[in-house]
Parts: structure tokens; C-alpha cells; sequence
């Protein structure tokens, strides 16, 4: 008698969603990525909710790991993307978008530097 496998499901392989993506468009990247992100920085708040750490533990631990330049990072990279996509680099609208971005880098830096 031929005996039955009691497994629900049996897994193959893994696959990233870095490697579902790669050689993908930018976009296709960023609305893969993006959440990806959020996802861990929800998953940092909720460790820290958890967690029975201090302010200035938490504090030090998010400067030590980078998170807030990492975070500007990304308002820096959107910044010079609108500019190095702007067909007119003097034109107001465009320019507007890219400071606005580029001040959001700059406050998150500074956030940090109050905490």
C-alpha cells in the first residue's frame, strides 16, 4: 500500500520580490520596493511598542542604524530625479517640487538631530 504524504503544501523554491523584478522598469521597482519599506519601518514601530526600551535607547538605536538618513535619502533621490527629468531646469513648477522634496530630506535630518 502506497503511503500518503500528510502535507498540507510542500515548498520548492524562494523567490525575492528582488529577483520577481530584476530588469524591471524603475517604476516597476519603486511600487515594489515602497511597500516593502513601509512594511519594515511598521515592523520597527511595532518592536519598539513591544519592546521595553527607553526614548534614549530608541533614539540611539534609529541613529546608530541610519534609518533617519536613509529616510532623507530617499526625498534626495526624488529631488534630483525631478530635476534630471525636468526638460526645463529653470521652469517654477518643476523646481518647486524638487525644493520640497529636497527640504523634506532636510527635515527629517534635522529631527534627528533634536531628538
Amino acid at each position: 500500500m502506497e503511503q500518503q504524504s500528510k502535507a498540507l503544501a510542500r515548498i520548492s523554491s524562494v523567490e525575492t520580490a528582488a529577483e520577481r523584478t530584476a530588469g524591471a522598469a524603475g517604476g516597476e521597482d519603486l511600487a515594489v520596493l515602497a511597500p516593502a519599506a513601509a512594511a519594515a519601518l511598521n515592523l520597527l514601530a511595532d518592536a519598539i511598542r513591544r519592546g521595553g526600551a527607553d526614548h534614549d535607547d530608541i533614539v540611539q538605536a534609529l541613529k546608530t542604524a541610519g534609518v533617519h538618513e536613509a529616510f532623507a535619502r530617499v526625498f534626495d533621490a526624488a529631488s534630483e530625479r525631478v530635476m534630471d527629468t525636468a526638460d526645463d531646469p529653470y521652469d517654477f513648477d518643476e523646481r518647486l517640487r524638487a525644493d520640497n522634496l529636497a527640504g523634506a530630506a532636510g527635515d527629517v535630518r534635522r529631527a534627528f538631530v533634536w531628538l
